[in-house]
């Protein structure tokens, strides 16, 4: 375990100390790379249980997530605290912290058991939280998720409810927040993200693009059509803004103690994008790449579909896993796809809007989106970064 920089020189003894929980996470990755590589950390150190020669690294986050600033530990244990958080001493023998605490780890599957979200979710956000607290971090960041909303079209602000989080990753990651929150001394910040994409991602736009490339396939053509309707909100945000958001964040938060006019002593923010994403914006772009037919099902199949939605997921999934299969074999991709699958998630197919005000935290910390809206150009950079890895059939 060393330190990315030696702590030898004044300037860089100003720079915080930063520990990033799920430092090898989808968003972890990146966080860890804009800090790499605009140098803002005088020490980084990465923490997840999964080795960065096991975890599909892009080359351009190899040095950022490099063996040297890497510690493989469960953060959700108690016992693996002082590994995680001990720092070697100053070169004057002075005792050192980390100044900033990043927890981007957790559970990110969907349709798990709760016991499997209390333990790798609201656990681990506890665990570390407590030991930020106890040893002075001047800023803890917590990632969240914008589905811990009761599902609206209306963008959700801050203050909204939270009594129907759409999926149990939601909910707990709300228990984690509202616990995280009683920590006497926890300079906590919570983040609340939308569907975060961007080169290398999985999951929501990861499933979409891997369906759409097995539509693309198949002849006679089909049409690929969509539960719900064009308006169903589905709010997005760039991992790299999410990374920036983050940084920013921790910046803020390490100075102040309270949001400005905000009616309660919990601070948290949205971060989304300008887009307002909605299914009709992500049908359009996929009707341009893939040169297929994109629509939207009928009332008659949406009510079927309600009552029903389990047996619909299944019968999706049924048509179109060995067709990317196929796809996969045809293109001589063995074993490793990266995170891609056309796999529907029952959790992520509900009639659930997710619909975020991001202008809190554009007014308190000034943050702007450098990708405003998801459009054709993103979802090609994202699919030229599965060519890159050979994750794209």
């Amino acid at each position: 375990m060393s330190d990315s920089t030696s702590p030898a020189d004044p300037a860089v003894e100003m720079k915080p100390a930063v520990l990033i929980i799920g430092g090898l996470g989808f968003i972890g990755r990146f966080l860890a790379h804009y800090i790499h590589s605009n140098q803002l950390a005088s020490t980084l150190r990465l923490v997840d249980k999964q080795l960065p020669q096991l975890a599909s690294l892009a080359p351009e986050h190899q040095a950022a997530c490099s063996i040297e600033n890497f510690l493989q530990a469960d953060a959700s244990r108690e016992q693996s605290q002082a590994r995680i958080f001990d720092l070697p001493p100053g070169p004057d023998g002075a005792k050192r912290e980390f100044d900033y605490v990043f927890n981007c780890g957790g559970e990110t599957r969907f349709s798990q058991e709760d016991e499997v979200y209390k333990l790798r979710s609201y656990q681990l956000s506890i665990t570390v939280g407590k030991e930020a607290a106890r040893r002075g971090a001047k800023a803890f960041v917590e990632v969240s998720t914008g589905t811990v909303y009761n599902p609206s079209r209306t963008p959700q602000r801050e203050g909204d409810k939270t009594s129907k989080p759409h999926t149990k990753q939601a909910k707990w990651k709300l228990a984690a927040e509202e616990e995280l929150a009683k920590i006497p001394g926890l300079r906590l910040c919570v983040l609340r993200m939308p569907h975060v994409y961007g080169p290398y991602s999985g999951r929501w736009l990861a499933t979409q693009l891997a369906l759409a490339r097995v539509y693309q396939s198949r002849e006679p053509k089909e049409t690929m059509k969509w539960l719900w309707g064009s308006e169903l909100r589905t709010n997005t945000l760039h991992v790299e803004d999410a990374a920036k958001a983050m940084w920013l964040a921790a910046e803020w938060r390490s100075k102040n103690d309270r949001i400005p006019n905000a009616p309660n002593d919990k601070i948290v923010f949205n971060v989304v994008d300008k887009g307002a994403t909605s299914q009709g914006t992500l049908a359009n772009i996929i009707k341009q790449v893939f040169a297929i037919e994109t629509g939207f099902q009928g009332t008659l199949v949406n009510t079927f579909a309600r009552l029903n939605l389990e047996h619909v997921v299944d019968d999706v999934n049924d048509d179109t896993l060995d067709d990317w299969a196929d796809l996969q074999e045809s293109a001589g991709i063995k074993g490793n796809g990266g995170p891609l699958s056309p796999f529907m998630e029952k959790e992520l197919l509900r009639d659930a809007d997710l619909s975020l005000d991001g202008s809190r935290f554009e007014s308190v910390i000034g943050f702007r989106p450098q990708h405003e809206r998801l459009t054709r150009a993103e979802v090609e950079a994202v699919i030229d970064s599965y060519r890159r890895m050979n994750w794209w059939p």
